[in-house]
């Protein structure tokens, strides 16, 4: 298991605000972002490649509508583990990367282990999930469950 980056890079004003501008508007182009922080193209690609290579952007990406796509269902999962040493928490991490239906899952310091956020088309679609793959993650000892009845705010600003 990795303890974080090895170094972080020194953001100035000018990577923050690229970065704002990104998490909003990904598809924006090298020129519309240079015009917008008031610099020319060449020192902006730069600077986002800077960024690119630094690991500070790990990608781009289409955020899909969940509704439209029939994955409207979200549900939270509490996992407690019956083995929390490192080689346990490292099988978990790898067999619930694998499961499709697992969109975010957070090692939490508290009274469970993991956090899941699951999304799927329906409560009987979940169930399933829930029966057939979380619960047959490694070293599952209980799970928990709470079903989100709407998206108040998701993906950040």
């Amino acid at each position: 298991m990795s303890d974080g980056p090895s170094a972080t890079i020194e953001l100035d004003r000018l990577d923050r605000s690229i970065l704002r501008l990104l998490s909003v508007e990904g598809r924006i182009s090298v020129a519309e972002l240079a015009r917008r922080i008031g610099r020319s193209k060449s020192p902006t690609q730069a600077r986002l490649r800077r960024l690119e290579d630094a690991g500070v952007i790990r990608g781009y990406r289409a955020i899909l509508d969940p509704i439209n796509i029939g994955a409207a269902h979200v549900a939270f999962v509490e996992v407690k583990l019956s083995d929390t040493r490192e080689t346990a928490l490292g099988d978990f991490n790898n067999a619930a990367r694998e499961v499709p239906e697992i969109e975010e899952c957070h090692l939490i310091a508290g009274g469970f282990d993991y956090l899941l956020k699951v999304r799927t088309p329906s409560i009987v679609s979940y169930r399933r999930v829930l029966a057939e793959n979380i619960s047959t993650l490694p070293h599952v000892a209980a799970t928990s469950t709470y079903v989100a009845m709407e998206a108040v705010k998701e993906l950040g600003p």
